[in-house]
């Protein structure tokens, strides 16, 4: 089942075209082994970082940009729906992290969309056992759609030999 995805972008702001956050949705759902009975239905949302400090703000009292947060929806049991969600995500720390950490930008966008829709799903990383999970369920999706493992740090050799 391939989910319906709404894009929406702050006005101005670098990001991939709507074809690739659908495929990293998708493949974050087939990864968290969704099975609903309705068309899966999530929202992405592009921001700059004064409209995520707002969100993280009200929501996580954390005065200060992110790179991704994530708000499942709450549809009542009697409603069928495939909602699920939105997710909204900050370009500019987007672009920051990415240098930062020295991947791609293209990989560094599938892997906080991956990672926005898992906790759509209810997969958390608070707790250790469920970081692993989570962790694993990402890797997992990213691996799917040909990206490497972001939480894995090349050796000094493996830099040495590439």
């Amino acid at each position: 089942m391939i989910a319906v995805v709404h894009i929406d972008r702050d006005e101005g702001l670098e990001a991939p075209d709507d074809d690739s956050f659908s495929r990293w949705v998708n493949a974050a759902l087939v990864s968290g082994q969704h099975a609903g009975c309705f068309t899966p239905e999530v929202s992405v949302r592009i921001a700059g970082e004064r409209e995520i400090t707002a969100f993280n703000q009200q929501y996580r009292d954390r005065n200060r940009p992110t790179n991704v947060l994530s708000f499942p929806a709450s549809v009542p049991p009697e409603v069928e729906s495939g909602l699920l969600g939105d997710i909204v995500i900050c370009a500019p720390v987007v672009i920051a992290e990415a240098r930062e950490q020295e991947c791609s930008l293209e990989s560094h966008w599938a892997h906080l969309t991956v990672h926005g829709t898992l906790h759509l799903l209810g997969f958390d990383h608070i707790r250790d056992d469920e970081a692993e999970i989570m962790e694993a369920l990402e890797v997992s999706a990213l691996a799917e759609l040909g990206f490497g493992n972001p939480y894995h740090s090349p050796t000094e050799s493996e830099i040495l030999t590439s």
